[in-house]
């Protein structure tokens, strides 16, 4: 599986920015997939992630009422809709990938594939 994530940039707080994730290979529909986001001296952290089939989501308490994961199996992508942005959640933000998982994964081990990442930069 390989992922590529797109959609970052400079916003200014209070803005909305939607992130996308790429995915190629044929198990994209049967896997668990999630955002993470590492800021500059701090540890990476989930964001958001969502189950197989996107009936099931689970986000950090942070960002909570303001992003939205969603995923379109058909296009082999994943989205993260931010809004409300503050400068805390200025980061660089990764998607990740468990193939034949049909569970909702919360925990950064769980994942196997990890995208580029993609820079979020949000001003006051």
């Amino acid at each position: 599986v390989q992922l590529q994530a797109s959609g970052g940039g400079s916003v200014q707080a209070g803005g909305s920015a939607r992130l996308s994730c790429a995915a190629s290979g044929r198990t994209f529909s049967t896997s668990a997939m999630g955002w993470f986001r590492q800021a500059p001296g701090k540890e990476r952290e989930l964001v958001a992630v969502i189950s197989w089939g996107g009936a099931s989501t689970h986000y950090a308490d942070s960002v909570k009422g303001r992003f939205i994961i969603s995923r379109d199996n058909a296009k082999n992508t994943v989205y993260l809709q931010m809004n409300g942005l503050k400068p805390e959640d200025t980061a660089v933000y990764y998607c990740a990938a468990a193939p034949d998982n049909y569970g909702l994964l919360t925990s950064l081990n769980e994942y196997d594939y990890w995208g580029q990442g993609t820079q979020v930069t949000v001003s006051s």
